[in-house]
């Protein structure tokens, strides 16, 4: 005998379906509760470091992995902004890497495009050997270069200077190699129209190519803000005395036991997460464009 599922294989067809979409979605929601365990297993450090801002040095000390500060307190804050912060110049770590950020950041988009440009477009000689030697400096790890710079830093007489702490960041090989893929994919008939209208190079450049490197400049944007933000080796070597002390130096300092005593938990991670809130805020408004500018970046038409 035959059964019923083989006499009317038409009705067996939506039942396996169904139990496929039910397994399918079992496995489904089993994925996303691991997923969100994930999630949460990397989001617990950072979300203890913010509840350990608002605790006391006597609670962080007696309960660090507690979620809810008792007594809530806002002393660190105080501490930091308010000149009370026992030895510890916040407010001027804050200003030195805001002067340096910005100025590194606006110098690196101007000279990067400019480089990346003339790379791109121009004819001249020795061209192919300035971009081997571009792609060779991307390639040579920053650790290498800080007695290289510190010799140059001392002998130029800036060390220990603003001027020691920008202008050799003022250019990067990185930013050039991100403006000359992205001029490249530029079509070469729209400087052409721009030269035939009497336009020269730097007008073409500037008026024509530029506009149109909108989201090649917002990635360059980012990623210098963050690199110059987050800059720690060159600062090390180029400055020595407190009142050129950046974040990342400051907190180094700070985090070593340089400054204070005792374990001070919530003031040292108060400092940190103030010092992350930019780079993340930068990053998380411009995301969009630094995708699609990274996308624009890597292809060529």
């Amino acid at each position: 005998m035959t059964s019923p599922t083989a006499k009317n294989p038409v009705h067996a067809g939506p039942a396996a379906r169904s139990v496929r979409r039910e397994r399918y979605a079992r496995l489904r929601l089993a994925g996303t509760l691991v997923m969100a365990l994930v999630a949460l297993v990397y989001l617990m450090p950072f979300v203890l470091q913010v509840v350990t801002t608002f605790k006391t040095d006597a609670q962080a000390a007696a309960s660090p992995l507690a979620l809810w500060p008792n007594p809530f307190s806002l002393a660190t804050y105080r501490q930091l902004f308010g000149g009370g912060g026992e030895g510890v110049p916040f407010p001027t770590w804050l200003g030195n890497s805001v002067l340096v950020a910005v100025v590194v950041t606006a110098g690196r988009v101007f000279f990067d495009s400019l480089a990346g440009y003339a790379l791109a477009r121009l004819r001249f000689r020795g061209r192919g050997l300035l971009t081997v030697l571009l792609l060779s400096v991307m390639s040579v790890p920053g650790v290498v270069l800080m007695i290289p710079k510190f010799l140059v830093v001392q002998y130029l007489g800036i060390y220990d200077t603003y001027t020691a702490m920008i202008v050799p960041l003022l250019v990067d090989a990185v930013g050039i190699f991100i403006m000359k893929q992205f001029f490249e994919s530029v079509p070469r008939e729209i400087e052409e129209a721009a030269r035939v209208d009497g336009a020269g190079v730097l007008r073409t450049y500037w008026s024509v190519v530029l506009p149109m490197a909108k989201p090649a400049l917002i990635t360059l944007t980012i990623l210098s803000f963050q690199g110059s933000w987050n800059e720690f080796t060159h600062f090390v070597v180029t400055t020595q005395s407190s009142e050129h002390a950046t974040l990342t130096t400051g907190l180094a300092q700070f985090v070593s036991g340089g400054l204070g005593a005792g374990t001070q938990y919530p003031l040292k991670l108060t400092a940190a997460l103030l010092a992350t809130i930019p780079v993340a805020v930068v990053f998380f408004v411009f995301q969009r464009h630094f995708v699609r500018g990274g996308n624009a970046g890597a292809l060529k038409e």
